[in-house]
């Protein structure tokens, strides 16, 4: 195995050990092998809430786990636009209009089964691109964080390929702000980065905001040589791209 791969497995470990350890985390469980599930996270929700980024932005991007159940909540009961993820991208993105939602069921719409009754599928490139224009914040989970903004997922790249594929579209870009809400235990000292990271600007853990001095850059878009084809022939989005960019 690549070394800063064992690194890299190593932390999420660590990570997972710390929050079982000190009774930090919840369901669902196993919390291995997905980004986990923590108390606090409403609080991390409500101080995310509170920034510049959270007030200032209408169209939003939340991944689909547990812990950011309570941030895609808080943007729907704020009338936000909420777009989700499907899971493992294989059916692209559901859009969500909070203002549209009835005041009763954004707590059902707010999970993955309800984001599917309530939310519009865009499952084509060309459905994406006459939806949204621009996102203006990317909220992400994340198993391990370091405080130059490193983050670590679960080890299976979904969130790195969902940026790239907005980005190749022009809807994410360097500016494009993201942060991600976790436990005080999921912050570490330092992680190594690979080349198809996307780095965050805004830590929120379940007691305090930490703002990121000096990030690294994002990718531009995807890096199909590093796919493997699994995960091509998985995601039907990425072949529209790369038809769209005749090496299909």
């Amino acid at each position: 195995m690549d070394p800063v791969d064992t690194i890299r497995r190593r932390i999420r470990e660590e990570v997972y050990n710390k929050l079982e350890k000190n009774d930090a985390a919840r369901p669902p469980y196993p919390i291995r092998g997905r980004i986990p599930n923590f108390k606090g996270a409403e609080q991390a929700a409500e101080l995310l809430a509170r920034t510049p980024e959270w007030r200032n932005s209408k169209i939003i991007k939340v991944n689909p786990d547990s812990p950011q159940r309570p941030v895609r909540l808080k943007a729907l009961k704020e009338g936000k636009i909420l777009v989700m993820p499907t899971p493992r991208i294989r059916q692209g993105f559901l859009l969500l209009y909070g203002k549209d939602i009835p005041e009763e069921y954004k707590r059902y719409a707010s999970t993955i089964r309800g984001a599917f009754r309530f939310g519009v599928l865009l499952n084509t490139i060309p459905k994406i691109e006459s939806s949204i224009k621009r996102i203006e914040l990317i909220v992400e989970g994340s198993v391990a964080i370091d405080k130059n903004c490193n983050r670590l997922g679960k080890g299976e790249g979904y969130g790195d390929i969902e940026y790239g594929i907005l980005a190749e579209l022009g809807i994410v870009d360097e500016k494009t702000p993201i942060a991600t809400t976790i436990h005080d235990l999921q912050l570490v000292n330092n992680i190594p980065r690979k080349p198809h990271d996307v780095p965050v600007d805004l830590i929120v853990t379940n007691t305090r905001i930490i703002r990121c001095g000096k990030r690294g850059h994002r990718p531009k878009g995807i890096d199909y040589n590093s796919l493997p084809k699994e995960k091509l022939d998985a995601i039907p989005l990425l072949k529209e791209l790369l038809k769209r960019r005749g090496t299909g």
